[in-house]
């Protein structure tokens, strides 16, 4: 296991936990995974530990991810970042939980200013390279996501199909143009809820996206790996945003 450094941010004071568990073991749940405040009936009051932002790590790339941003989506979310392993290199900062109350879709930039507030703080004092967000949706939702008139119904380009139940696209386009530049990598997982094999897709997605350097690398890798999404994913980009 890598040796690992975890700092606290100044604007995230609050205990920090050094545990850390191989990241392959993420699918296994995140059942531990929040703070009693939040109120989730599920949870037992001896089952908190802290999920406030870590950084491990440091220097560039700056890599931040974020989990469990709304409704019950931190049962099949926050666990990955509960157990993930440092970067080889740079910068990783994670977010495993952020919400579990009302649903606001990330879409409406109410939520960013309203109960994603951290998550604006987060980008705001580190300025990631790469950014990642985990969602996860039920398999009835699919069409919502990866349809092909999502763009004309919602206003935002439909999800790709990655594998296993996995999507792969970008993230609200309110916080893409505002918060990042063009250069920078911004994606938006959505997981199948309850599905072990999507959990296990999920994980090794994260593997490769926490040593992923910069947003052409993962161009690259895409391109490799999964020619017809990737694509795909430019195309919708270069028609919504503009030329990569």
């Amino acid at each position: 296991m890598n040796t690992e450094r975890i700092e606290s941010s100044e604007a995230f004071k609050g205990s920090i936990s050094s545990r850390s568990s191989r990241g392959s073991e993420a699918f296994r749940g995140s059942e531990h995974s929040l703070p009693a405040k939040h109120g989730c009936k599920e949870l037992l009051p001896d089952l908190y530990p802290d999920t406030g932002m870590k950084i491990y790590g440091s220097g560039k790339p700056v890599r931040l991810f974020v989990a469990g941003l709304h409704g019950n989506e931190w049962k099949d979310t926050t666990g990955f970042l509960k157990s993930i392993e440092p970067s080889k290199t740079g910068t990783l900062a994670i977010i495993p939980f952020v919400d579990c109350g009302k649903y606001i879709s990330t879409l409406n930039p109410g939520y960013y200013s309203g109960i994603g507030k951290k998550i604006l703080n987060a980008i705001e004092e580190l300025k990631p390279d790469i950014y990642i967000e985990l969602h996860s949706y039920s398999s009835e939702n699919l069409d919502k996501l990866a349809g092909k008139n999502r763009l004309e119904l919602i206003g935002v380009p439909a999800y790709s199909i990655l594998k296993k139940g996995v999507l792969l696209g970008s993230v609200s386009p309110w916080v893409r143009r505002k918060y990042f530049p063009k250069e920078a990598l911004c994606l938006s997982f959505e997981l199948q809820k309850g599905s072990v094999e999507s959990r296990k897709f999920t994980a090794h997605m994260l593997e490769i996206l926490k040593e992923i350097r910069s947003r052409d690398e993962f161009i690259d890798y895409m391109k490799k790996e999964f020619p017809v999404q990737a694509k795909k994913a430019i195309e919708d980009y270069r028609r919504f945003y503009g030329e990569i």
